[in-house]
């Protein structure tokens, strides 16, 4: 039987961003198997760089210096050319030489002014009677050439243009060929390496995915002791593929395969290994298999395999860099020595996507399916994340991991994340349940938004969001209703939550009607109370149609079309088929189809009215708390059911421990999102 997400009744969001998936820190490869680390040469080009700068500041400051040399000296009388002139005609000249067509320089017959000695600046084109009126008044004259600094400064300003033209090259060389391959090492692996002396993950960082933990037990057994399976003729599987929704740890797993077996681990992600050149994805597969077998025992780990290992000819739009790289991994995978241990372990939410001749036996010899994680495996996986997280003494792990049906292990840590910072920003020094439950509201449904709503506008989202309760009440086969709200929060103006008793699998025609009708509760509320429409239930409208068309056309759940599928194909891990894809049905079936969504929808609306209509005055009830109140608990709706007279039809007895405020799954979007 075809086992269906257990957070069915959310359906998904399409704005929601895939979780990350947790990674610890890698380094590249560049020492393995007891290898010189690659890092000598860079080492001493850098230091020869530094030594020519520094003897390039030391010519700059000679030249600098000593060209300013002989005006440091404070027995030196710097004066004007007029004034140079009046003191000759004083006779205080008594020697002048000639320092080319720069300056003159001499010795006063006195001191002036305490100085012995003066300098004057030549005029620009000279001055051809000075000579004559020195020698009139007796004074010596002599020449020199002048002290020419300026070779070692015009050397350097020469020189240093190339210097950093060389020095921005060798800088581009390094990133472009990620420091050590060189930046015409396009064909070489950009493969991650995680040595087997460094701390690594184990299995028992790992929660949650029990059944994929024991399907690979056997790999590490390989890894570990291949002779054990290798004298019974048994050999080392080729590939391994995981398959399963984001952020369910398929990465995670696989790191702890390498941690477990305690041998060398390559990852490289699928699009590294495709360029704009033809070719550099096929030589980086080579490159990357060729390490591998030099660190033998060893893991390479491709995740998101389906980037380069999708179909060939699929579609029109071929890619013959990817095709090249895809025959490179065929080739490389069926010519492994089945004496080499080397696993290759891929990941993919896409795996129908993927070429068959990739997962023909030989190549991925084995498929295991990393699923959500149950109540179970939810509260194994809080554990894990909470472990250096100080918790207070009424925070219930148990409760929280029953709340939070279809969240997986990145959801978690980021529910403990959460919950920590907003412990951190309220000065607090543990973790409180509260900080759970309000971690969870903000990552649902965003954080609180300060709106001022008119009077108006709160009386049409309190009665939206109490048909929503209110119809989930008084049907049998509805979950739960655990929060109604009309405090604003992300793009929501009010939200109906409520959680199934337990994970599902399994869903009764029934209980899928029953959704439809609480989600149509809000729509037959407004026209109930408010004897008119609005556009708040545009997503429940949304959600509606696409639960009834998928009951027609995937489950058979049709008396007029009977037990067959119309669904398109697609993958069962990201929903929804591939755009364009033809149609398998006439288009009279597909008119058949429409109405009969059309048939299950008005028919569900009707209920949904007639509920509201014959207990208008618990409706009413419920929507004056709500604007009073603004947040309404489970057990408040009961408390309101039991003094208007109403009897509640759907089971409200939770399991013990279980809060009754409860947020719903991840990936869903609000009972009622906004209202206009």
């Amino acid at each position: 039987m075809h086992k269906e997400p257990a957070n069915i009744l959310w359906l998904q969001n399409n704005n929601n961003n895939t979780p990350q998936r947790q990674q610890n820190q890698l380094r590249p490869s560049g020492r393995q198997n007891g290898q010189t680390p690659q890092g000598g040469g860079s080492s001493n080009l850098n230091r020869w760089l530094l030594v020519i700068v520094l003897v390039m500041l030391g010519i700059y400051a000679y030249s600098f210096f000593s060209q300013n040399n002989n005006n440091n000296t404070n027995q030196v009388d710097q004066i004007t050319y007029s004034a140079y002139y009046d003191q000759i005609n004083a006779g205080h000249i008594k020697t002048a030489v000639f320092n080319g067509q720069v300056d003159i320089t001499g010795e006063f017959t006195q001191p002036v002014d305490s100085y012995t000695q003066y300098r004057v600046v030549q005029l620009p084109n000279g001055d051809p009677q000075l000579p004559q009126v020195l020698q009139n008044k007796g004074v010596t004259i002599s020449s020199q050439q002048p002290q020419d600094n300026s070779f070692w400064l015009n050397l350097l300003i020469a020189f240093v243009p190339w210097l950093l033209v060389i020095a921005l090259f060798i800088f581009l060389s390094r990133r472009a060929g990620q420091g050590q391959q060189g930046i015409f090492s396009f064909g070489k692996s950009r493969a991650k390496l995680i040595l087997e002396d460094r701390p690594s993950t184990t299995f028992a960082d790992v929660a949650g995915v029990d059944e994929s933990k024991y399907e690979l037990q056997e790999v590490v057994e390989f890894l570990k002791t291949p002779q054990k399976f290798q004298r019974l003729g048994g050999k080392i599987p080729r590939g391994v593929l995981l398959v399963g929704p984001p952020g369910t740890g398929k990465t995670l797993l696989a790191r702890a395969v390498a941690g477990e077996a305690g041998v060398p681990f390559f990852s490289m992600s699928g699009s590294e290994f495709v360029e704009v050149l033809v070719g550099v994805g096929a030589s980086r597969v080579r490159d990357l298999f060729d390490q591998a077998k030099k660190a033998a025992p060893s893991i390479i780990f491709i995740d998101e395999i389906d980037a380069v290992g999708r179909q060939r000819g699929a579609s029109i739009n071929t890619n013959d860099e990817r095709e090249q790289t895809l025959n490179q991994l065929l080739v490389e995978m069926d010519g492994f020595d089945t004496r080499q241990a080397v696993v290759v372990i891929a990941a993919t939410n896409r795996p129908d996507g993927l070429d068959l001749a990739l997962l023909r036996p030989g190549r991925f010899d084995r498929r295991v399916t990393v699923d959500r994680p149950d109540w179970n495996g939810r509260l194994a996986i809080l554990k894990i994340h909470s472990r250096n997280v100080p918790l207070a003494s009424d925070v219930d792990l148990v409760a929280i991991s029953r709340s939070t049906p279809g969240m997986v292990g990145a959801d978690l840590a980021n529910l403990v994340n959460e919950a920590a910072l907003l412990a951190a920003r309220r000065n607090l020094d543990r973790v409180t349940q509260k900080c759970f439950e309000e971690a969870l509201d903000k990552i649902l449904l965003g954080a609180e938004r300060p709106l001022v709503l008119s009077e108006e506008d709160l009386k049409v989202i309190a009665y939206h969001e109490g048909g929503h309760a209110l119809t989930g009440l008084l049907s049998e086969d509805a979950d739960p209703v655990t929060k109604v709200t009309i405090v604003p929060r992300g793009q929501a103006l009010g939200v109906t939550m409520s959680t199934p008793l337990d994970d599902r699998y399994n869903y009764s025609k029934e209980y899928l009607l029953t959704q439809i009708v609480t989600a149509l509760g809000g729509r037959a509320a407004e026209e109930v109370a408010i004897g008119g429409i609005t556009t708040g239930a545009e997503n429940d409208l949304q959600r509606v149609t696409a639960l009834a068309r998928q009951m027609v056309t995937r489950w058979g759940m049709s008396e007029k079309l009977g037990t067959i599928s119309y669904s398109e194909r697609g993958s069962p891990f990201t929903g929804g088929g591939e755009a364009g894809a033809p149609s398998d049905y006439s288009e009279t079936t597909a008119e058949a189809i429409d109405d009969e969504v059309d048939r299950i929808v008005r028919t569900c609306h009707a209920r949904a009215v007639e509920l509201l209509e014959t207990h208008r005055p618990t409706l009413d009830r419920i929507a004056d708390e709500l604007r009073r109140q603004e947040v309404i608990d489970s057990k408040q709706l009961q408390e309101i059911m039991r003094e208007t007279g109403a009897v509640i039809a759907s089971p409200q007895s939770l399991p013990e421990g279980i809060p009754r405020v409860i947020t719903p799954p991840p990936g869903t979007v609000p009972l009622r999102p906004e209202v206009e």
